[in-house]
C-alpha cells in the first residue's frame, strides 16, 4: 500500500511525461523561415524600409517556398562550406610547408572562418 502523502508525488512524476508530450514542435522549413521573417516584421519600425523590405520577402517565401526545394538548398550550401574548408585545409598545408608564420596565421583564420560557416550550414540543415 502506498502512503497517502506520497500519492500526489507519484501523481506528478506519471503526469510529467504528458506536459512534456504536449510541447509543440519546433518549425522548419518554409513555416520556420516565414516565422522568423514575421518575428523580424514585428521587430521593425512600423512604415519603414526595412518592413516594406520584410513584406516582399515574406510575400517571396509564402510564393515561391517549397520544404523539399529548401533542404535541397541547404544541403547544396553544406557541400560549397564543404569544398570551401577542404580548399583552406590544403591552403594551410601548403603555408605550412613553405614555413611562412604570416601566411599560416592567416591561412589558419580563413580556414576557421570556413569551418564556421560549415557549421552555419549544417545548423541551417536542421532547421
Amino acid at each position: 500500500m502506498i502512503p497517502k502523502r506520497l500519492l500526489p508525488l507519484l501523481a506528478g512524476l506519471m503526469l510529467s511525461p504528458l506536459a512534456l508530450a504536449d510541447e509543440p514542435e519546433p518549425l522548419k522549413g518554409c513555416a520556420a523561415k516565414e516565422a522568423r521573417v514575421r518575428e523580424e516584421m514585428a521587430a521593425a519600425p512600423a512604415g519603414s524600409a526595412q518592413q516594406a523590405g520584410l513584406q516582399e520577402a515574406l510575400e517571396n517565401i509564402q510564393r515561391n517556398c517549397n520544404d523539399s526545394s529548401l533542404h535541397k538548398e541547404r544541403e547544396n550550401k553544406v557541400l560549397d562550406a564543404k569544398r570551401e574548408v577542404s580548399q583552406r585545409q590544403a591552403d594551410l598545408d601548403k603555408a605550412i610547408k613553405k614555413g611562412d608564420p604570416e601566411k599560416i596565421d592567416k591561412r589558419k583564420n580563413k580556414l576557421a572562418d570556413a569551418r564556421k560557416q560549415l557549421q552555419e550550414a549544417v545548423d541551417e540543415l536542421d532547421q
